[in-house]
């Protein structure tokens, strides 16, 4: 299975932040990066290439010519992190996590729908 080959990746709070606004902007200048890390983080020069150079030696971004872009997906991170939290939290059980998610909040019918849809499709054969 293709999910297994991958290495899982863990992004701490701020650097989720920072990959965020690569993945919605990518390609993006590293100009520019310093500009919108600055307005959205707060974060000085110095901390944006800081936290750029690290995502770039894990693996995580690649910057090529002053262009940064994405090597990993934001599915993925989030596929991660979301199982992490039902592992950790909830000891396995996507019934209890949900059940604790849902804390008596009523479903729309489209909710409902994409739910039962997204149920179908992993337990087909």
């Amino acid at each position: 299975r293709e999910e297994n080959r991958m290495e899982p990746i863990k992004l701490f709070d701020a650097e989720y932040k920072f990959v965020s606004l690569i993945w919605e902007h990518e390609p993006i200048n590293s100009t520019e990066l310093v500009k919108l890390s600055r307005t959205k983080l707060g974060w000085k020069k110095s901390t944006t290439y800081t936290v750029l150079r690290k995502l770039c030696e894990r693996g995580v971004l690649r910057n090529e010519e002053a262009i940064v872009t994405a090597i990993v997906k934001k599915a993925d991170v989030q596929k991660y992190e979301s199982r992490t939290i039902v592992e950790k939290a909830f000891d396995g059980s996507l019934p209890q996590f949900l059940t604790a998610f849902l804390g008596g909040k009523k479903l729309s019918r489209e909710e409902a729908e994409e739910l039962q849809r997204i149920i179908d499709e992993a337990t087909r054969s």
